[in-house]
Protein backbone atom coordinates (compact mmCIF):
# COMPACT_ATOMS: atom_id res chain seq x y z
CA UNK A 1 0.00 0.00 0.00
CA UNK A 2 2.82 2.12 0.79
CA UNK A 3 4.20 2.13 -3.29
CA UNK A 4 0.41 3.32 -3.94
CA UNK A 5 0.64 6.20 -1.70
CA UNK A 6 4.21 7.39 -3.11
CA UNK A 7 3.37 6.91 -6.74
CA UNK A 8 -0.03 9.28 -6.15
CA UNK A 9 2.37 11.70 -4.24
CA UNK A 10 4.90 11.71 -6.48
CA UNK A 11 2.92 12.64 -9.57
CA UNK A 12 0.31 15.14 -8.11
CA UNK A 13 -3.69 15.52 -8.42
CA UNK A 14 -3.70 14.06 -11.65
CA UNK A 15 -2.62 10.51 -9.99
CA UNK A 16 -5.21 10.96 -7.13
CA UNK A 17 -7.87 11.77 -9.91
CA UNK A 18 -7.69 9.23 -11.93
CA UNK A 19 -7.25 6.90 -9.17
CA UNK A 20 -11.01 8.24 -7.50
CA UNK A 21 -12.15 7.97 -11.16
CA UNK A 22 -11.23 4.09 -11.23
CA UNK A 23 -12.65 3.36 -8.25
CA UNK A 24 -15.73 5.19 -8.74
CA UNK A 25 -15.84 2.82 -11.74
CA UNK A 26 -16.22 -0.05 -9.91
CA UNK A 27 -18.19 1.08 -7.45
CA UNK A 28 -20.94 2.20 -9.82
CA UNK A 29 -20.54 -1.26 -11.10
CA UNK A 30 -21.61 -2.58 -7.22
CA UNK A 31 -24.04 0.03 -7.02
CA UNK A 32 -25.89 -1.18 -10.24
CA UNK A 33 -25.67 -4.56 -8.88
CA UNK A 34 -27.38 -3.64 -5.76
CA UNK A 35 -30.00 -2.30 -7.24
CA UNK A 36 -30.70 -4.82 -9.76
CA UNK A 37 -30.12 -7.26 -6.20
CA UNK A 38 -32.28 -5.50 -3.76
CA UNK A 39 -33.85 -9.00 -2.33
CA UNK A 40 -30.49 -10.76 -3.27
CA UNK A 41 -30.16 -12.07 0.28
CA UNK A 42 -33.89 -13.16 0.33
CA UNK A 43 -33.77 -14.74 -3.07
CA UNK A 44 -30.30 -16.57 -2.32
CA UNK A 45 -31.51 -17.86 0.95
CA UNK A 46 -34.59 -19.17 -0.75
CA UNK A 47 -32.72 -21.27 -3.19
CA UNK A 48 -31.82 -24.76 -2.94
CA UNK A 49 -28.01 -24.48 -2.06
CA UNK A 50 -25.07 -26.66 -1.95
CA UNK A 51 -23.23 -27.43 1.64
CA UNK A 52 -20.49 -25.99 0.74
CA UNK A 53 -22.06 -22.36 -0.73
CA UNK A 54 -21.14 -19.63 1.86
CA UNK A 55 -23.49 -17.41 4.16
CA UNK A 56 -25.64 -14.65 2.20
CA UNK A 57 -23.82 -11.91 4.59
CA UNK A 58 -19.88 -12.82 3.40
CA UNK A 59 -20.45 -11.33 -0.24
CA UNK A 60 -21.60 -8.26 0.57
CA UNK A 61 -17.65 -7.72 2.42
CA UNK A 62 -15.59 -10.00 0.39
CA UNK A 63 -17.21 -7.89 -2.81
CA UNK A 64 -16.25 -4.29 -0.99
CA UNK A 65 -12.82 -5.68 -0.98
CA UNK A 66 -12.62 -7.01 -4.21
CA UNK A 67 -13.80 -4.24 -6.18
CA UNK A 68 -11.30 -1.68 -4.30
CA UNK A 69 -8.20 -4.27 -5.83
CA UNK A 70 -9.56 -4.15 -9.20
CA UNK A 71 -10.16 -0.44 -9.00
CA UNK A 72 -6.54 -0.01 -8.03
CA UNK A 73 -5.26 -2.54 -10.15
CA UNK A 74 -6.47 -0.68 -13.26
CA UNK A 75 -4.95 2.60 -11.99
CA UNK A 76 -1.71 0.64 -11.24
CA UNK A 77 -2.02 0.25 -15.04
CA UNK A 78 -2.76 3.43 -16.53
CA UNK A 79 -0.14 5.15 -14.68
CA UNK A 80 2.25 2.99 -17.21
CA UNK A 81 1.64 5.31 -19.53
CA UNK A 82 4.61 4.55 -21.90
CA UNK A 83 4.05 0.40 -22.04
CA UNK A 84 2.92 -0.33 -25.42
CA UNK A 85 0.34 -2.89 -23.98
CA UNK A 86 -1.57 -0.61 -21.09
CA UNK A 87 -3.92 0.46 -23.69
CA UNK A 88 -4.84 -3.51 -24.70
CA UNK A 89 -4.78 -4.15 -20.91
CA UNK A 90 -7.46 -1.34 -20.03
CA UNK A 91 -9.68 -2.32 -22.92
CA UNK A 92 -10.09 -5.70 -21.43
CA UNK A 93 -9.81 -4.40 -18.27
CA UNK A 94 -13.25 -2.88 -19.39
CA UNK A 95 -14.72 -5.79 -20.69
CA UNK A 96 -14.51 -7.92 -17.72
CA UNK A 97 -15.99 -4.75 -15.50
CA UNK A 98 -19.25 -4.65 -18.15
CA UNK A 99 -19.57 -8.97 -17.85
CA UNK A 100 -19.22 -8.07 -13.54
CA UNK A 101 -21.91 -5.56 -14.12
CA UNK A 102 -24.35 -8.16 -16.12
CA UNK A 103 -24.27 -10.98 -14.36
CA UNK A 104 -26.22 -9.33 -11.11
CA UNK A 105 -29.47 -8.32 -13.27
CA UNK A 106 -29.23 -12.04 -15.01
CA UNK A 107 -28.90 -14.10 -11.84
CA UNK A 108 -30.85 -12.15 -9.34
CA UNK A 109 -33.50 -9.68 -11.22
CA UNK A 110 -34.58 -12.19 -13.53
CA UNK A 111 -33.61 -15.68 -12.21
CA UNK A 112 -31.91 -16.45 -15.49
CA UNK A 113 -29.63 -19.34 -13.77
CA UNK A 114 -28.40 -20.53 -17.33
CA UNK A 115 -28.01 -17.19 -18.83
CA UNK A 116 -26.14 -16.03 -15.67
CA UNK A 117 -24.04 -19.08 -15.85
CA UNK A 118 -22.73 -18.45 -19.26
CA UNK A 119 -22.38 -14.47 -18.53
CA UNK A 120 -20.02 -15.80 -15.84
CA UNK A 121 -17.94 -18.25 -17.63
CA UNK A 122 -17.14 -15.30 -20.17
CA UNK A 123 -16.31 -13.47 -17.13
CA UNK A 124 -14.20 -16.07 -15.91
CA UNK A 125 -12.47 -15.25 -19.65
CA UNK A 126 -12.24 -11.74 -19.50
CA UNK A 127 -10.85 -11.58 -16.19
CA UNK A 128 -8.42 -14.18 -17.11
CA UNK A 129 -7.20 -12.03 -20.31
CA UNK A 130 -7.06 -8.96 -18.06
CA UNK A 131 -4.74 -10.47 -15.35
CA UNK A 132 -2.30 -11.63 -18.62
CA UNK A 133 -2.29 -8.43 -20.01
CA UNK A 134 -1.61 -6.34 -17.19
CA UNK A 135 0.98 -8.63 -16.12
CA UNK A 136 2.67 -7.11 -19.14
CA UNK A 137 2.37 -3.72 -17.64
CA UNK A 138 2.41 -3.95 -13.79
CA UNK A 139 2.71 -7.37 -12.11
CA UNK A 140 1.36 -5.81 -9.15
CA UNK A 141 -1.56 -5.05 -11.01
CA UNK A 142 -1.75 -8.68 -12.43
CA UNK A 143 -1.43 -10.08 -8.74
CA UNK A 144 -4.26 -7.91 -7.48
CA UNK A 145 -6.86 -9.51 -9.29
CA UNK A 146 -6.08 -12.94 -8.25
CA UNK A 147 -8.26 -13.22 -5.70
CA UNK A 148 -10.77 -11.66 -7.81
CA UNK A 149 -10.23 -14.28 -10.49
CA UNK A 150 -10.60 -16.93 -7.32
CA UNK A 151 -13.82 -15.58 -6.20
CA UNK A 152 -15.12 -15.39 -9.78
CA UNK A 153 -14.28 -18.74 -10.25
CA UNK A 154 -15.71 -20.13 -6.87
CA UNK A 155 -18.81 -17.61 -7.89
CA UNK A 156 -19.20 -20.00 -11.13
CA UNK A 157 -19.20 -23.94 -9.49
CA UNK A 158 -21.94 -21.86 -7.18
CA UNK A 159 -23.90 -20.39 -10.02
CA UNK A 160 -23.69 -23.65 -11.80
CA UNK A 161 -24.95 -26.19 -8.86
CA UNK A 162 -27.60 -23.60 -7.94
CA UNK A 163 -28.79 -23.89 -11.97
CA UNK A 164 -28.60 -27.28 -11.53
CA UNK A 165 -30.29 -28.02 -8.35
CA UNK A 166 -32.96 -24.63 -8.89
CA UNK A 167 -33.11 -24.94 -12.72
Amino acid sequence: MSEVVNRVTAHGGRAWAALIGFLLAVYAVAAVGALASADAASVYTSLDLPAWAPPAWLFGPVWTVLYATIGVAAWLVWRRQAAPKRKPAIAWWGVQLALNLGWTPLFFGLGAYGAALIEILLLVVATGATILLFSRVSKAAALLLVPYLGWVCFATALNAAIWAANG
